[in-house]
């Protein structure tokens, strides 16, 4: 049996972290979906920049939208929803087999929205209307202005990818926004079946401090973070508040391991993978990530309820110096500047590549 199998018996959901209008037109994601126990699918705006600024396979669509007149923004979430509504039927099995838990792929808000709460709201509200799929999540960061927005959607009924979490607070704080919403939702006589996932940001803590620790530190960090965050998870699952809920027939909200790919070239390639097989959870991975994993990674231990020895590797970083508090809100940050880094730089490279096609083409102006 491959080690994907395995770990997909185990209870995890395998994601790829990618999404490029190849994967597609190849088969290559069809082929991971039935060799490789592949059922879900993320994305986010440095993903996309890099499929589209670093091939032609968008250049036709590019140019036929940019003649019809479309601005950068729009033709984006054009080229966006055409890839993830084509991924998502290509899903669509899977997720009506697992009655609609599994089989997602996901598509995130602008960044440019991360400080915007109203204009985040709406802007989920309208892509999930334009992909007219069941399967879609809609990604909003879990940051300040991010949590009441995450509310509100779930209140709407618009299915979520929080992303940007990086500690167990921040987890804590989506999920109870989650679980506010799905109440409001039951106190309205909605149906509270509404997905999410709460994605928690994992190698970027090693990233962060790998200069600042001694060698035998490395790449603990991020794994411990985890390892706490499973804990309060399993916690929550447990409480009397998510009991209620689920007696009323609401789902869980799956922790979702992002950030995955081993960054240190002297780790091993399949470090996060084979440490965060969890349970009712989910690993997006790179590709390249996904393919080692196929090839040479090992199912281990499950990851524990009870967070394992989590707080005493965080104590020893803590004697280190390390606030993992101070550095969850400095990620965070981070990573939300990276993502509007990435929006800018696409927004460039569309505009860019707009002028060119539709001057070079015949037809073009």
């Amino acid at each position: 049996m491959k080690t994907t199998q395995q770990l997909h018996d185990l209870g995890q959901s395998l994601w790829l972290d990618n999404i490029a209008r190849a994967l597609l037109t190849s088969g290559t994601l069809g082929r991971y979906i039935s060799e490789l126990s592949v059922t879900g699918l993320t994305s986010n705006p440095t993903i996309f920049d890099h499929a589209i600024g670093n091939t032609g396979f968008y250049d036709a669509a590019i140019r036929e939208k940019a003649l019809a007149g479309k601005p950068g923004e729009a033709l984006f979430f054009e080229l966006a929803l055409e890839d993830l509504t084509q991924a998502a039927d290509l899903f669509r099995p899977v997720h009506d087999a697992t009655g609609g838990v599994d089989g997602w792929v996901s598509l995130e808000v602008s960044p440019l929205l991360a400080d915007d709460t109203a204009g985040t709201i709406k802007a989920a509200a309208q892509l999930h209307a334009r992909a007219r799929r069941p399967n879609l999540f809609i990604k909003i960061p879990g940051t300040r202005a991010g949590i009441p927005a995450i509310e509100e959607a779930i209140f709407a009924g618009v299915p979520i990818n929080v992303t940007l979490l990086f500690s167990r607070e921040h987890y804590i704080a989506a999920a109870e926004a989650y679980m506010r919403g799905i109440e409001r939702r039951i106190a309205a006589g909605r149906d509270p079946r509404v997905a999410s996932v709460a994605s928690i940001f994992v190698s970027r803590w090693d990233v962060a401090i790998k200069d600042k620790v001694p060698d035998e530190f490395r790449n603990r960090l991020g794994i411990a973070i985890a390892m706490r965050t499973y804990k309060a998870y399993r916690d929550l699952l447990a409480s009397k508040r998510w009991q209620k809920l689920a007696s009323s027939g609401a789902r869980p909200q799956r922790l979702l391991w992002a950030s995955t790919g081993t960054k240190d070239p002297a780790a091993p390639d399949v470090l996060y993978v084979e440490a965060l097989a969890a349970p009712d959870t989910i690993n997006t991975m790179p590709e390249k990530t996904l393919l080692a994993f196929a090839d040479h990674g090992k199912v281990k231990d499950a990851m524990r309820f009870d967070g394992g020895n989590a707080e005493a590797v965080l104590a020893e970083f803590t004697r280190e110096g390390v606030n993992d508090e101070a550095l969850a809100a400095d990620l965070q940050r981070e990573g939300t500047a990276a993502f509007a880094k990435s929006w800018g730089d696409l927004m460039a490279c569309i505009a860019s590549k707009s002028a060119v096609l539709t001057q070079t083409y015949p037809g073009g102006d």
